[in-house]
């Protein structure tokens, strides 16, 4: 789908694109996820197709914080190592498979492989 590059969509999936790139960045500084969740939560609300994205965004951003505070208190008992791993892995197929689809002029409509993928 091509969209003519100063249209309000396209500058919406622009932002949607910034937002994937920082949750990326996120696995080497993470303040950047926490910025790319509030400036989800600004953007949303404009477009219908970025909206999609927001709100896919923002569940990452939440379910991954929940999923990584299960992981550290159970590093005790040494469960949480394999905890921080699926994090990891399925934190990175869902900002891959996102900014694919915003890359592809799509909406994300639902999710596959246990929330891993934005299809």
């Amino acid at each position: 789908m091509t969209m003519p590059p100063d249209s309000p969509t396209a500058k919406q999936m622009n932002n949607v694109k910034i937002i994937y790139g920082l949750y990326a960045l996120g696995y080497f500084v993470a303040i950047t996820t926490l910025v790319g969740a509030v400036l989800a939560y600004m953007w949303r609300g404009n477009d219908r197709m970025a909206d999609s994205h927001f709100t896919f965004q923002i569940r990452t951003f939440w379910i991954s914080l929940l999923i990584g505070l299960l992981a550290l208190i159970t590093m005790v008992i040494g469960v949480g190592f394999l905890i921080w791993i699926f994090l990891t892995v399925w934190g990175l197929l869902r900002v891959i498979s996102g900014f694919l689809l915003a890359n592809d002029g799509k909406p994300v409509s639902n999710t596959k492989y246990l929330g891993m993928m934005a299809e």
